[in-house]
């Protein structure tokens, strides 16, 4: 009798729970509401099965409970009542599917009139690419992709000179217009999925797949990565702002084409000397860094990761939590670079600058850091050499104690919790897996022997 019960109230939980749950599907923001359709159709008969098959078991053990003074009765076959399960089988298995074909034929067909975006994922980043005034996408190519071409744009191809290239995690697009989203990924498998557009596919690495929806209400949304991706594909956020046709104008008009940053040019090493005497004052002549002065050291640093600091500072995107003492100090030192080509300039002139031998200033178990790194050597390197394709910059001959400093402001939300600070949340999450300050001291130990 106890199972009996048991079997009852979990039917009756089971539908108490689906009515009167908190959670439920996120509001719809796109022409597929189809798709909700076929969940609610699969819903409705799988939950009939399972209340079913549960209540006829419940009834079947009660009925037919022991008794003594009964027999069983044996029957091997029974043809009528396997006829009738795979008929009621087949129509419920139709039911399911047949709706999700469907679907699917209008889903893989996008409309002529849809526009095209394309949406490049990598460990563990998302950037998007929009063709320009000529309508067309540019032709692209992994051979070609490098610090100066994150796309890998063909040289040989100028209708990608105006393709507008977002390198950023947030991308924009216009409400009411249908979108064919372009699907390539740089590395690994990935998977784009917006919950509230419905849409989900994976991007393979060496072919181009796609989706298309159209936008149908303003407002911000999550882009998740549904493929199991690597150690931090659960910080592989990104976001779809839905404008209206004017604001969408008006944020396009404000990115940069393919040729903008081909004219940009490599930085000039002797402004860059100049311009860097009045950050000298604290970082040291040659970029050594000063403790006193709390300035780390400088000297070597990739170019790409300079340069992104400080436009971070520029933008108040680093330096504006209340908290960050040092931050708010640096960041009217990089406004007094005044515009892009100055910013270019310092970052290949500290990238040229020899790195300098720095005394350890942490005291801690090496080898209980070694098992640390592990996670942070996904990104970082083996030997904390930083990967520029994971935008993950050189850890080792840093200064210790400016690294143990920003592990803490990460974990503490100081530092990357700006909207805008994309690479600076995914450091946040991966520093609050150090639990205390000696694993930090234990990992920095072991950093400083790389």
């Amino acid at each position: 009798m106890n199972l009996v019960i048991s079997l009852v109230l979990l039917v009756v939980g089971s539908l108490l729970f689906h009515w009167l749950s908190p959670w439920q599907l996120t509001p719809l923001a796109s022409n597929w509401g189809a798709i909700d359709t076929t969940i609610d159709i699969t819903l409705v008969i799988t939950g009939v099965v399972f209340v079913a098959v549960n209540l006829f078991m419940a009834y079947a053990i009660f009925r037919y409970r022991f008794n003594s003074a009964r027999k069983s009765h044996y029957e091997p076959e029974n043809k009528k009542l396997e006829v009738w399960l795979t008929a009621i089988t087949a129509v419920g298995v139709i039911g399911m599917l047949a709706p999700g074909l469907v679907v699917w034929a209008d889903f893989v067909d996008p409309p002529d009139d849809a526009h095209e975006v394309e949406i490049v994922g990598a460990q563990w980043q998302w950037h998007y690419r929009l063709p320009g005034d000529d309508g067309v996408l540019g032709e692209v190519d992994a051979r070609y992709i490098g610090p100066d071409n994150p796309f890998g744009m063909s040289p040989n191809d100028d209708a990608g000179l105006d393709d507008v290239l977002i390198t950023s995690n947030e991308l924009h697009l216009p409400i009411d217009k249908p979108v064919k989203a372009l699907l390539r990924s740089k590395d690994v498998l990935h998977d784009f999925a917006v919950p509230q557009f419905r849409v989900k596919m994976d991007l393979v690495p060496g072919t181009v797949t796609y989706v298309w929806f159209t936008p149908t209400r303003t407002g911000k949304f999550d882009i998740l990565c549904m493929e199991l991706c690597g150690i931090a594909h659960y910080t592989m956020r990104g976001y779809v702002v839905v404008d209206t046709d004017e604001d969408f104008d008006d944020w396009l008009g404000q990115q940069q084409t393919w040729q903008d940053i081909q004219s940009e040019g490599p930085g000039d090493l002797v402004a860059g000397k100049a311009a860097y005497g009045v950050c000298s004052a604290c970082h040291g002549q040659q970029g050594e860094g000063n403790f006193a002065l709390n300035a780390p050291a400088l000297a070597g640093l990739p170019a790409w990761y300079t340069s992104r600091e400080l436009n971070y500072y520029k933008a108040g995107i680093r330096g504006a939590h209340e908290k960050d003492t040092y931050g708010k100090q640096m960041a009217p030192m990089a406004n007094t670079l005044v515009d892009d080509a100055a910013v270019r300039d310092v970052a290949a002139y500290l990238e040229s600058l020899p790195t300098v031998n720095l005394e350890s200033t942490i005291a801690g178990d090496a080898s209980k850091g070694a098992s640390h790194y592990v996670t942070c050597g996904a990104c970082h390197g083996a030997q904390a050499q930083g990967r520029y394709a994971l935008q993950a910059p050189r850890l080792a001959g840093q200064s210790d104690w400016y690294l143990k400093r920003q592990l803490k402001s990460f974990r503490l939300g100081i530092r990357g919790a700006h909207k805008q600070d994309a690479y600076g949340h995914q450091m946040v999450l991966m520093a609050r897996s150090l639990q205390n300050e000696q694993s930090i001291d234990d990992l920095l130990a072991y950093v400083n022997t790389l």
